[in-house]
């Protein structure tokens, strides 16, 4: 993935430079900080216990290979941790209800709730030492050696944070940075081809995320950007969103343009006010297009990212709804 011809060069320009900031740990419990829960336990196992502590939910089933190896993992640092934070474990297969409800569309998943609402997250089977990097996040440092992925991984969450910020420049030096030193990670390919769009070159950013290795194509995140840039082509012909607007002051039941503004507004980077134009449906209609503006927002989830403001925040509003 190195060379001049790879479409992941960074092409904008700016300083490089990485930073890590981290809370402070809580006390630690003498409760065993891992245990299963079900449907009907899951509020007081899990929104009334993150009120104390973190909580950390693993969504699995026994069918699911990753699951497998994530599991075990989990259980060891979490254990390590010494009371920062809990882990509570839910087999999808017999309690599906509330993983479909927060949009768990693929295991493993692990959501943690802070404060009795959903806080941050991850998919897939990650390695040991980004469960610790979450883990640290969350509940605070317990220590650690200064490793290689530690840096890389401060870089990435430096570069992010630019990216979020607006400042394209900065966040391609650093996920340029990345990709020298590890050419098929695939956290720095999705973000700078997250750049890419940023700076208005999404046929750039599809090439560059055609022909991957399986392992990479296979990757969340890099998924996620395909599923980005396919609904930035669904939103071009979705009409002038001016007149979708005018449409929806005479008439605001018209949940079909409803729909169609918050895909635009999506694509526009206006994530609060798409996912608010959806949750005016839910409140409204549930049964519109047979619950479709809950499966639009759950598709917003999976490209913004579990860790994306607006997903948290579109997150707890809709568990205010179904939960209510």
């Amino acid at each position: 993935m190195s060379g001049p011809n790879n479409p992941y060069n960074a092409s904008f320009g700016g300083q490089m430079s990485a930073s890590a900031s981290f809370g402070a740990a809580p006390a630690a419990s003498g409760v065993s900080p891992i245990k299963d829960t079900t449907t009907a336990t899951f509020a007081k196992d899990v929104i009334e216990e993150s009120r104390n502590q973190p909580v950390l939910v693993d969504f699995w089933a026994p069918w699911c290979g990753p699951c497998k190896q994530l599991t075990p993992v989990l259980e060891k640092v979490v254990t390590e941790a010494q009371g920062r934070v809990k882990l509570v474990k839910m087999n999808i297969d017999d309690h599906p209800s509330v993983a479909g409800q927060l949009g768990i569309q693929s295991i493993p998943a692990v959501i943690a709730f802070v404060d009795g609402r959903p806080a941050d997250g991850f998919m897939g089977a990650v390695p040991e030492s980004q469960v610790r990097q979450f883990i640290d996040r969350l509940g605070g440092p317990a220590g650690g050696p200064d490793d290689q992925a530690a840096e890389i991984a401060a870089v990435l969450e430096e570069a992010s944070g630019l990216l979020a910020a607006g400042d394209i420049n900065g966040a391609a030096e650093l996920f340029g940075a990345v990709l020298q030193a590890d050419p098929e990670n695939p956290k720095a390919l999705a973000g700078m081809a997250e750049c890419m769009i940023a700076a208005g070159q999404s046929q750039r950013a599809r090439e560059a995320l055609t022909d991957l290795p399986e392992t990479l194509a296979n990757d969340a995140g890099i998924q996620a950007i395909v599923k980005k840039l396919d609904q930035i082509d669904e939103a071009r012909k979705l009409g002038d969103p001016v007149a979708i607007e005018q449409e929806l002051a005479t008439n605001p039941d018209n949940h079909e343009q409803r729909v169609k503004l918050a895909k635009i507004c999506n694509v526009e980077g206006k994530r609060d006010e798409a996912a608010e134009h959806l949750l005016v449906i839910m409140r409204k209609d549930r049964a519109f297009d047979d619950d479709g503006a809950r499966r639009q927002l759950l598709e917003f989830f999976d490209v913004w990212g579990p860790k994306d403001p607006a997903t948290i925040a579109a997150r707890r509003r809709l568990s205010s709804i179904l939960f209510s």
